[in-house]
């Protein structure tokens, strides 16, 4: 058995020396020190044997084994440190050197301007409609019939309205504003809703005006709903969405579905109100139309106009963002320049 343990020692000692990385440690280790090897069966017999052989064998063959790990973790540290040293070596990294640039997507800014305004009037109380009482591909009565939109009113005609093939009456809608007819129809007061989508007219495309826009439709009924009420939440809404308080006027005007309506102008972004190429030299640029809903709609909905009233307003986005940016042709929105893009 001595003999036996002897030749293991030279063995393994043999293999020891012949070792060139850490992977071939872990070869030796397993070799001969793993619970399999010759060595470890020696120690699981040593039961078998004489209480004197018992402690020759069992003296000898813990040497042994101290010796083989104590050269295994010497050859380890030596060949870990030098390999950990070529991997570095390998993989060094000039920090010095520029980065590499990794393009990434970003919101666009019609939708960064979307968000914003939603969120602002979800912060006084407004909820955004369901899809379905938004839809893009509407009728006549709801785009216009419903708003109390007379037959011969301009803005039906094929040269500001586009209508489709599918039926004589379809069409792509011209307003956000007959979402607030599907939100009557489908709720009773007190509504506070907000309605952002996309519209579509017959425009010649220029630097003020696209055939494609979005609009976001605001609505709100209840009981003793007055103009003080409309006044204050624009006031509130242009204050938080240009973040200070700035000088507005309402203009009277006049859309069919409110009565009375008005137009509402702020001071110029641009030139604070002193006149400039944006505002025409007048110090104002209109924001939005708004107005008490008419009487007329809220019959046509089923809601009694002498217990309820309310108001509505519409925004064009892209003017929003245009004010708010500073942008001077909306075509920048919709040509897809990266460029353009980038700086939202």
């Amino acid at each position: 058995m001595k003999e036996t343990l002897e030749k293991i020692h030279k063995n393994a000692l043999d293999a020891i020396s012949n070792i060139n990385s850490t992977a071939d440690v872990e070869e030796v280790r397993n070799t001969y020190l793993s619970r399999k090897s010759e060595l470890n069966n020696i120690k699981k017999n040593l039961k078998d044997l004489s209480n004197e052989d018992k402690r020759i064998v069992g003296s000898l063959s813990n040497q042994i084994t101290k010796d083989i790990e104590e050269k295994l973790n010497e050859k380890y540290q030596t060949f870990y440190q030098k390999e950990l040293n070529e991997k570095l070596e390998k993989e060094r990294i000039d920090i010095t050197l520029p980065g590499s640039f990794t393009p990434y997507g970003k919101v666009h800014p019609l939708t960064q301007t979307v968000d914003e305004i939603v969120e602002i009037f979800k912060g006084m109380g407004f909820s955004l409609v369901h899809n379905e009482n938004s839809p893009e591909v509407e009728t006549e009565y709801f785009n216009f019939d419903m708003l109390n939109i007379p037959k011969d009113h301009p803005a039906r005609d094929m040269q500001d309205t586009f209508y489709t093939k599918v039926a004589p009456n379809v069409i792509l809608r011209s307003q956000t504003s007959g979402a607030q007819i599907h939100e009557m129809l489908n709720s009773r007061p007190p509504i506070r809703v907000i309605a952002p989508g996309r519209v579509y007219r017959c425009e010649s495309v220029s630097a003020r005006k696209n055939n494609l826009f979005h609009q976001i439709e605001g609505l709100l009924v209840d009981k003793d709903i007055t103009f003080a009420d409309l006044k204050g939440i624009m006031n509130e809404f242009l204050r938080l969405y240009f973040g200070s308080a700035r000088p507005t006027r309402f203009r009277s005007s006049f859309f069919p579905f409110t009565e009375p309506s008005a137009e509402i102008d702020v001071q110029c972004i641009m030139c604070e109100g002193k006149g400039c190429r944006v505002c025409s030299g007048t110090g104002w640029l209109e924001i939005l139309g708004a107005g008490m809903v008419d009487p007329n709609v809220l019959r046509n909905v089923n809601i009694d106009p002498e217990v309820y009233t309310g108001f509505a307003f519409g925004m064009g986005v892209e003017r929003l963002a245009m004010l708010k940016w500073g942008i001077d042709d909306i075509r920048l929105f919709f040509n897809n320049d990266a460029r353009f893009l980038k700086q939202f």
